[in-house]
């Protein structure tokens, strides 16, 4: 499979299936989808497809376009809740066209899945799965940061729900789809869950340490509403009393800040996410040796050494 080309055919069938006649729908939507991103979550789809023999593209396509709309209407909603202003390197819908419209936009883009999986049939299953556990850990931190309750423990149970479940769900979709054995799916899934906590853990610490521009987002918004992994450990256990901000000021949570910086925090959780990373590196051991398996090993060191 050509990579770049299944990438962007993706990209194009994602422009399609936002087309609307309402035109702040479509020019929302397109806003955000044409600020690209890692897509991360299509290109495992795309791989683990290939890598348990997978060989028609255009039978994947749609799957791994839908994993990615819904990817990005978490985002819009995120950028609402968290009143971030910048998203992939521009401004977000919410600072754009308001509040209203973002929520609305969101929305848009979790219902034109529908499109694309409905002639995929049982694999809506998974679908649905998945999105209901993503939608449940999203809760779940928002219900923590806002009781100043948030310690190692629920962290973990989050980030298994609100990022593990789409990884996973990905990689399964895709094994599912290239006819994968039973345990060549498994495998794929168990890879998909670690490589996302990994992932997630990387991305709350660099909402610490990495400034907005090079972020391509508005950083520091997880420290300020009292969320993230630096949070989780800080509070040893015990949960945190970082107050939660309406809307995040420069210096919120800034003592924090200071005690997450000067101790080893950051380290641990590198630490984590590269243990976690080679969790999942050690599921494609039972697949078959291919471009992809090799492709699908490589993402997992860009997902933990990634700066941004």
């Amino acid at each position: 499979m050509n990579y770049a080309k299944a990438l962007q055919a993706v990209e194009q069938l994602m422009m399609e299936t936002v087309e609307s006649e309402v035109e702040v729908l479509r020019d929302a939507s397109r806003h955000i989808l044409a600020a690209g991103g890692k897509r991360m979550r299509p290109r495992m789809t795309l791989l683990a497809y290939e890598a348990v023999g997978g060989t028609d593209m255009d039978a994947v396509l749609p799957v791994a376009a839908a994993v990615e709309l819904v990817h990005t209407a978490t985002l819009v909603h995120d950028d609402i809740n968290d009143h971030g202003l910048m998203r992939r390197g521009r401004q977000t819908i919410n600072a754009i066209w308001g509040r209203t419209f973002a929520l609305l936009t969101g929305d848009f883009l979790f219902t034109k899945v529908y499109t694309l999986m409905a002639p995929y049939g049982d694999l809506n299953v998974i679908f649905a799965q998945m999105t209901s556990e993503l939608v449940e850990g999203e809760t779940l931190q928002a219900a923590a940061a806002k009781e100043g309750k948030l310690n190692r423990e629920i962290y973990a149970r989050i980030i298994a729900k609100k990022t593990a479940s789409l990884f996973a769900g990905a990689a399964k979709l895709g094994a599912k789809l290239g006819n994968g054995t039973p345990q060549q799916v498994e495998a794929l899934y168990q890879y998909g869950f670690h490589l996302g906590l990994a992932f997630q853990i990387v991305d709350d610490i660099l909402d610490l340490i990495a400034d907005s521009q090079r972020l391509g987002k508005t950083a520091g918004l997880d420290l300020a509403q009292g969320k993230g992994f630096a949070v989780a450990v800080a509070g040893n256990g015990h949960g945190t009393t970082v107050a939660v901000a309406e809307e995040p000021t420069e210096d919120a949570g800034a003592a924090l800040k200071r005690k997450l910086l000067e101790g080893n925090y950051i380290q641990e959780g590198r630490q984590q996410a590269r243990q976690l990373a080679a969790l999942a590196k050690q599921q494609l051991e039972s697949l078959p040796p291919s471009a992809a398996r090799d492709e699908l090993a490589r993402l997992t060191e860009a997902a933990v050494e990634r700066e941004y």
